[in-house]
C-alpha cells in the first residue's frame, strides 16, 4: 500500500482541552499502541485493558494515566508528556482524542478506535462536564500554545444541551470540540478500518462480552496470555472494579480536574437516553446520523459488532 492510500494528516486541532500539534515531536516505536476515541466512549476502559494485557497483572506501580499518557491534553506541558513517554521501558499504550486526520499515521503502530452510541456518550459527557472543577480551565489555558475559545457553558435542560451538541457534529466553527464529536472522530478511523493495524472496538461489545473482546484485543496486539491468568485480568477490567479504584484509574487524577474522581465512573450503562430524550431530540439525532455518516457506521455506533 502506498502513502496515498494510507491516512494523511490534513488538519490541526486546537481546543480548550487539547492540541493535536503536541504529537509533532512524538517519536514512535515500532510496537506502540494508540487508543483513539471520542470522549466518554470507553477510553479509560480500553487503557485499563491494554495495561492488564501488557503488564499481565492487576495492580500497577503508577496511576493508569501515568502508565498511558494523554499526549494532546493541556493539563501538563508537551515536553513533560513526551519525556515521560521516552522514559517508559514497557510497550507504550497512548491515549488521544485527536481524529485520525490530525495524527501522523504510522503503519507499524496499532490503533484502537473505540465507538459508542452517541446518545449514551452524550449523557456520560454531561456527567463528565458537571464533575469538572471550574479552576480546571485555568490549568488548561496555562499550557496552551495558542489562545483558545472557552467551551460553551453547559445547559440546565439536558434535551436542549443534546440538541446543541448533536447539531454541532462535523462543525467547522472556531473552537468546535472535536474531542467530543463522536461521529467525526469515529468516522475518521472508520474510513480506514480495513487497514491491518486499525481495530474498531465498541463500548456495548465490551459490556456484552468482556472476556471475548479482551481476547480479540490481545490477538490484535499480538499479546499472549496464559490461560489461567485470563479470569483474573477480565475481573480487573469490570466496571465495578474500576469504579472502586477511581483514585488510581481516573484520567489526570493528580491534576485537580475532578470534583470527585469516583464520579468519573458514573454508571457505565447503555440506553439511559430512552428516559431523557424526547421526540424532537431523536428526530434531530436521526437526521444528523443520516446526513453525516454512512448507514453501516450508524448501525455500528448504535449496536456494535455483536448487536
Amino acid at each position: 500500500m502506498n502513502d496515498q492510500q494510507w491516512p494523511q494528516k490534513t488538519r490541526v486541532y486546537n481546543e480548550f482541552v487539547m492540541e493535536s500539534g503536541r504529537w509533532d515531536d512524538f517519536q514512535p516505536r515500532q510496537d506502540d499502541i494508540i487508543i483513539a476515541t471520542p470522549a466518554k466512549c470507553g477510553t479509560t476502559w480500553t487503557q485499563m485493558i491494554c495495561a492488564l494485557l501488557i503488564f499481565q497483572k492487576t495492580e500497577f506501580d503508577k496511576p493508569l494515566t501515568e502508565c498511558s499518557p494523554w499526549v494532546d491534553v493541556l493539563t501538563t506541558s508537551s515536553a513533560q508528556v513526551l519525556t515521560q513517554l521516552e522514559q517508559q521501558p514497557h510497550r507504550r499504550f497512548i491515549k488521544t482524542h485527536t481524529p485520525l486526520d490530525g495524527l501522523n499515521y504510522n503503519p507499524q503502530t496499532k490503533y484502537l478506535c473505540v465507538g459508542r452510541d452517541p446518545r449514551d456518550a452524550f449523557l456520560s459527557l454531561k456527567n463528565h462536564v458537571e464533575n469538572m472543577r471550574p479552576e480546571a480551565l485555568e490549568t488548561l489555558q496555562k499550557h496552551a500554545s495558542k489562545e483558545w475559545q472557552p467551551p460553551q457553558p453547559p445547559l440546565q435542560d439536558p434535551c436542549q444541551w443534546f440538541r446543541r451538541w448533536m447539531a454541532s457534529s462535523f462543525s467547522e466553527a472556531p473552537g468546535h470540540e472535536f474531542h467530543t464529536d463522536v461521529l467525526y472522530q469515529v468516522n475518521s478511523f472508520w474510513q480506514y478500518r480495513d487497514l491491518p493495524n486499525i481495530f474498531m472496538l465498541h463500548y456495548s461489545d465490551l459490556k456484552a462480552d468482556l472476556d471475548g473482546e479482551m481476547r480479540r484485543i490481545a490477538k490484535f496486539l499480538q499479546i499472549d496470555v496464559a490461560a489461567g491468568l485470563w479470569p483474573e485480568l477480565v475481573a480487573a477490567a469490570t466496571f465495578a472494579n474500576m469504579k472502586s479504584k477511581a483514585d488510581k484509574l481516573a484520567p489526570q487524577v493528580g491534576d485537580g480536574i475532578w470534583k470527585d474522581p469516583n464520579q468519573f465512573f458514573n454508571k457505565g450503562e447503555s440506553g439511559q437516553w430512552r428516559d431523557i430524550l424526547g421526540e424532537e431530540e431523536l428526530a434531530l439525532y436521526r437526521q444528523v446520523m443520516d446526513d453525516k455518516i454512512e448507514p453501516e457506521l450508524a448501525s455500528w455506533l448504535e449496536s456494535g459488532r455483536l448487536g
